[in-house]
């Protein structure tokens, strides 16, 4: 079996609906896996005019991962997982980051719901040995002075990816992670849809374009793939090289 052949194989990308997490989720399904994927809209068809969302050949179902409970009760739909990819993510601006309220939704969601999924399918990816991928940001790595709460979520999130690592290694489970840099979907539309934002920021990219939601789920098929096998704890940077200055 060829190393990318993921046939047999069940995967969910928690936030799978749209954007990097959307293209995560056709990537796996177009290397054979069987793909569930969670969102925030009651039905699959609330995305049919949604921007970089493709739900079809996946399974769709709602889950407010901001609450514990939801997450607790959701009944999947399946029995066995080989790879869980938590992408959920949100973002918000004017300073609404900077207000208790806006720092703990966001953080709500981009950190502690990442726990709150990981611990829901510990004992099926245990079962499988199997791979869990942890999708932070390249603002895990640094400032951002507009958005504290988007910035330290995700500097958790990679920190979260090692603990893991370390802990559920001994139970057969790899705990990797992907900091993308900046690639167009609804969370940076506030970037790259002003053209001299865009233009400023390409300037800074070494690589000379934006990411593509393709270029992270290269990245999250070979962690989850056997030629990672020794790969744990581990946050691969996907970002044109966005970092390096």
């Amino acid at each position: 079996m060829h190393e990318l052949d993921f046939s047999g194989r069940r995967v969910l990308v928690v936030g799978g609906s749209s954007g990097i997490g959307n293209g995560i989720a056709q990537s796996f399904r177009q290397h054979g896996a069987t793909v569930h994927v969670w969102g925030t809209r009651p039905g699959a068809a609330d995305y049919d005019l949604e921007r970089g969302s493709d739900l079809s050949g996946l399974h769709y179902a709602q889950c407010n991962v901001a609450d514990s409970g939801s997450v607790n009760a959701l009944v999947p739909g399946f029995d066995a997982l080989d790879v869980l990819v938590l992408c959920q993510g949100i973002v918000r601006y004017g300073r609404e980051e900077y207000e208790p309220e806006g720092f703990r939704a966001v953080v709500d969601v981009n950190l502690n719901s990442l726990l709150d999924c990981s611990r829901k399918f510990h004992p099926l990816l245990k079962r499988s040995s199997g791979a869990l991928i942890v999708i932070s940001s390249l603002a895990g790595y640094g400032a951002r002075i507009g958005n504290p709460a988007y910035a330290a979520s995700k500097a958790g999130a990679i920190s979260l990816t090692k603990s893991l690592g370390q802990a559920w290694a001994p139970d057969g489970i790899r705990v990797n992670g992907v900091a993308p840099g900046l690639v167009p979907s609804k969370l940076t539309g506030v970037t790259v849809d002003d053209p001299a934002r865009a233009e400023k920021v390409l300037r800074g990219i070494p690589a000379g374009r934006f990411g593509t939601p393709q270029d992270i789920a290269g990245a999250v098929l070979f962690l989850a793939s056997p030629m990672a096998a020794y790969v744990i704890g581990q946050t691969i940077v996907v970002d044109g090289g966005k970092g390096l200055g």
